[in-house]
């Protein structure tokens, strides 16, 4: 089994090692970046306005016919189409991409399907309600949220990604958060989970159970702005349900690089939380002592999803390669999205690192003014393979400003996973 780890030159071996690699991006001349107009994999959409309204929140799924269908937002300064979700579909699986759909009020969404039909929940605004959609024809027409009857689930400041929504227990989970001060970024946020029955009006608000919500507390992870986002309902290995969260870790004026309190000993850019779901979807649970975990990919957006053929758990995940980079905000880990790697765990708290998916200039000091990024990968199982679609930066304003949607195919996945068995 290959495992990718620190330091880098193990992580150029192991890209030059795979022979099943999706998309490996090299090193390349300035020179020869300017020759470089396209970015890997297919181009799903790429945005008219690129240095002010810019792609967000890709998701994928996969309808019972085969046919692929993806969606991204936008999100920006100004332009017409912020918080505006649109939608393609492919019917050679991943080649060729036409558009489908296009629906306002939408932003930060994922998609789903369930007993046959199309869904799509988002939120409204920055943050907004939670909504939900439902097509009947594969992603052409959308039912439109107008109140409690009809798909507007919540109502208040809410936020959210495109993040799994998983069956288990007769129940449809998915995570959000919710805003619940007035603290910066990340510090506002308090994660819950939201489940409805299975054979229930997915539209019908009253149908849904929230669970509390739980606020991070500064004191479990010092640093510059400790918080929690972007959680993934994950069916746990002891048969429950658990949120699996994102963790802001950046170092901060007065932060040690090595973590203090719950999390130390896990490396700082590589912190995920766990907090555990009642059966009934009504009670969020964290104990900061236990729910902390390694989590290579931690500091950016994930989805982790279960295999039941390998029983392994999968993700795509930014990998953090230069964690000692100086401190200044220009130059901190956190900037860094230009790595993809594909990792499995079998018990969610110890993973490890397979392939090197995507990369961009892996060993050099990347600040937020680098032009070049893969970043919030959604995917889901296609036999043998993986399929996923990346808000990707390409010749961009910055890595974070993402002027394309590009699909990719991970190949046989489950290869050195299962290699030594």
């Amino acid at each position: 089994m290959t495992s990718i780890v620190h330091p880098l030159h193990r992580l150029r071996r192991t890209s030059l090692l795979c022979v099943a690699i999706l998309s490996v991006v090299r090193p390349v001349s300035a020179a020869a970046e300017v020759e470089d107009s396209r970015p890997p994999g297919v181009i799903v959409a790429q945005t008219p306005l690129s240095k002010t309204q810019y792609i967000g929140s890709p998701s994928i799924a996969i309808l019972p016919d085969g046919t692929y269908v993806a969606s991204h937002d936008f999100f920006g300064k100004s332009g017409p189409n912020l918080r505006e979700t649109h939608v393609y579909a492919s019917h050679d699986r991943g080649e060729t991409w036409t558009p489908l759909a296009s629906f306002p009020a939408a932003t930060w969404g994922s998609l789903f399907v369930h007993r046959g039909n199309l869904y799509h929940m988002a939120i409204t605004d920055e943050p907004g309600n939670v909504v939900i959609r439902r097509s009947f024809d594969g992603g052409r027409t959308w039912s439109d949220p107008k109140d409690a009857h009809t798909g507007v689930l919540l109502s208040g400041k809410f936020h959210s990604a495109p993040v799994p929504v998983v069956v288990y227990g007769g129940r449809l989970w998915r995570a959000v958060e919710e805003t619940v001060n007035d603290r910066k970024w990340p510090r506002h946020f308090g994660a819950l989970m939201l489940s409805a029955p299975v054979d229930a009006d997915l539209l019908e608000a009253a149908n849904w159970t929230r669970t509390n919500c739980i606020v991070f507390d500064p004191a479990w992870l010092p640093g510059r702005r400790p918080g929690w986002l972007e959680g993934n309902a994950v069916v746990t290995p002891e048969g429950g349900v658990a949120n699996v969260l994102r963790v802001n870790t950046e170092l901060g004026p007065d932060a040690a690089y090595e973590l203090q309190g719950p999390a130390a000993g896990i490396p700082r850019f590589e912190v995920a939380a766990r907090a555990d779901v009642s059966a009934d979807g009504r009670s969020l649970a964290f104990d900061p002592t236990t729910g902390f975990l390694h989590f290579p990919g931690g500091l950016s957006k994930f989805t982790i999803r279960h295999d039941a053929v390998s029983g392994r758990y999968w993700a795509l995940v930014n990998k953090v390669t230069r964690p000692h980079a100086e401190r200044a905000v220009e130059t901190e880990p956190a900037a860094q999205r230009n790595v993809v790697i594909l990792t499995s765990s079998a018990d969610l708290r110890h993973w490890t690192e397979h392939r090197v998916i995507l990369q961009w200039r892996p060993g050099e000091l990347l600040t937020r003014k680098d032009r070049h990024g893969f970043q919030y990968l959604d995917w889901q199982f296609d036999g043998d393979d993986l399929v996923a679609v990346a808000r990707t930066a390409w010749n961009a304003d910055s890595f974070h400003n993402a002027n394309y949607l590009t699909f990719h195919r991970v190949r046989d996945f489950r290869a050195e996973a299962t290699a030594g068995k």
